[in-house]
């Protein structure tokens, strides 16, 4: 379990605070509107009204006490970058920020923010590739060039066994697990035959698995 100062509840910031309630974190919430800060009160620890670019109230907070300190911050980019300067200034351990375009990561990582989080560009390149194929079902891209797909079985490879295919001698991708209703399974053997309506989890270069698969 972690501490965590969010701050900016709009969407992005309240759909933030349920996740991180779901899985058991300490929130502290901070917005400048009242409304917004009543609508996170049952998913976080704590919650306060204020202004977070006014240096005595941010340093009231003692960010130094929180393990991450999130700037959620969305449509006045301004308030986002000196929030984040702030922060670094009275000693935040991690702060990560919002940024809608490049330009706006490069004054934050200049300015006291130690990563980026980009939630329409990450989101549109999710969507694209995962509506762009009939047989996508998830995507996570782990590094540059790098990602992990959860993908149909082939037709082609129904009723064989990952030795048979050879996959990561011929294609350099390794298969992590194999789903099928709901259910993963993380020990994936050799001799394991693929069947119908069962789904693959593969990493690897983007090239490669989209040669292998025809994405």
């Amino acid at each position: 379990m972690k501490s965590i100062l969010l701050i900016g509840l709009g969407r992005f910031g309240r759909h933030i605070a349920i996740k991180l309630y779901e899985l058991g974190h300490q929130v502290m919430a901070i917005d400048r509107k009242e409304e917004l800060v009543e609508a996170v009160l049952p998913y976080v620890t704590n919650a306060q009204i204020g202004d977070c670019t006014n240096e005595e109230f941010l340093g009231s907070l003692g960010v130094r006490n929180f393990d991450v300190c999130i700037v959620a911050i969305g449509e006045d980019f301004q308030s986002s970058l000196e929030t984040t300067s702030l922060l670094k200034e009275l000693g935040a351990q991690l702060v990560v920020s919002r940024a809608a375009r490049d330009v706006h990561a490069k004054f934050l990582l200049r300015n006291g923010a130690d990563k980026i989080v980009y939630p329409e560009k990450q989101l549109a390149t999710w969507t694209a590739i995962r509506y762009s194929s009939d047989h996508i079902f998830d995507y996570i891209e782990l590094s540059e060039g790098y990602a992990m797909f959860e993908i149909e079985v082939p037709q082609a490879w129904l009723g064989k066994t990952i030795q048979e295919i050879d996959i990561r001698r011929r294609y350099n991708i390794t298969i992590m697990a194999t789903k099928k209703d709901n259910e993963l399974n993380l020990t994936v053997r050799p001799d394991v035959k693929f069947t119908e309506n069962e789904t693959l989890l593969v990493l690897g270069k983007n090239k490669d698995i989209q040669k292998c698969f025809h994405i």
